[in-house]
């Protein structure tokens, strides 16, 4: 009686932890996915910015009426 007791304890125990694992990894595969997104946003915020910097849009309009 004992023995199956503990059996069952081991297995729900068992299917609790994977049940945790598998949650753990979801979050961190959406917090990865998140994180590439940012990362894209923040690659296109900087190449906004580096396009729109006045020394950039200065030259751009020099070479435009140069031509």
């Amino acid at each position: 009686m004992l023995i199956t007791l503990l059996t069952i304890t081991v297995i729900l125990l068992s299917a609790v932890i994977i049940a945790l694992l598998v949650v753990v990894v979801m979050v961190i595969i959406k917090v990865n996915r998140i994180a590439k997104n940012i990362d894209k946003l923040m690659q296109n915020v900087s190449a906004a910015s580096d396009w729109l910097s006045p020394a950039k849009a200065f030259a751009s309009f020099v070479k435009a009426f140069r031509k």
